[in-house]
């Protein structure tokens, strides 16, 4: 049995319903949090929700006019929502652009923005954001992307030192390729931009880098988010934890 060590604490995980975030939603609540699942698919979000005792919260986090005036009630938020393009910098749709931007960096930080009043009365308070070992690395055809992650590792540091003195952590999570939807569905992008069968992307392309060839299962990086949670990890903050089998070391 997992120990109940985030009894009482309230937890919100953006892109909740699939991938990393179900695997986090899950983790986080089998360890006693109640956790809200925070998705677009409002039928998937209230599945979860259903399965571990938490709620759900159907939300556009693009529509970021919507979020600005949030107010929002979490001793835990993991920033995870996000989505993937695949293109040239001179063909890349620039609404894409902006989409990924809004979604990936905008929201995290309006989310952000709601939580922390609430954490800073209480003095505890844990932001886990979903960065990427694209957060510290390029790819190219990732423009929109990348600049997002990047993005995302700074606002992780700056929450991290404005909420230290408040009992609030802020660090980032990255991995490599995550055995997802998200990653399944870069597939055939990857392999029209690269000219190369599909069989052959995982291998040449999403793996050449790492020094161990497999990809990053859900759970493994939930484990990481529950730790990162807990009181243990209360002098970690302003850090980014890669989990990318050795890609970032080059």
């Amino acid at each position: 049995m997992v120990e109940q060590t985030l009894t009482g604490k309230r937890a919100i995980v953006t892109g909740g319903a699939s991938g990393i975030g179900e695997a986090c939603a899950r983790a986080l609540a089998a360890r006693g949090a109640k956790v809200t699942v925070a998705d677009l698919d409002g039928a998937a979000a209230e599945a979860l929700a259903a399965a571990i005792g938490g709620e759900a919260w159907q939300v556009d986090l693009s529509d970021t006019v919507a979020l600005q005036d949030l107010e929002l009630e979490a001793d835990i938020l993991v920033n995870n929502a996000g989505i993937q393009r695949i293109s040239p910098i001179e063909d890349f749709d620039p609404e894409a652009f902006r989409l990924i931007l809004r979604l990936m960096l905008e929201s995290p930080f309006l989310l952000v923005r709601a939580v922390l009043p609430g954490m800073y009365q209480r003095g505890y308070g844990r932001i886990i954001n979903i960065s990427s070992v694209h957060g510290l690395r390029a790819s190219a055809y990732k423009s929109a992307y990348v600049s997002a992650k990047h993005g995302l590792e700074g606002l992780s540091k700056v929450t991290a030192l404005e909420g230290g003195a408040h009992g609030v952590t802020s660090n980032c999570i990255n991995p490599g390729y995550v055995k997802t939807p998200l990653v399944e569905k870069q597939i055939a992008d990857q392999a029209r931009v690269h000219n190369l069968p599909e069989a052959e992307v995982v291998a040449k392309i999403m793996l050449t880098e790492s020094a161990i060839k497999r990809l990053v299962e859900p759970h493994e990086v939930a484990s990481l988010a529950c730790w990162l949670a807990g009181e243990d990890a209360g002098m970690v903050t302003g850090a980014s934890y890669t989990m990318d089998g050795g890609w970032s070391s080059r």
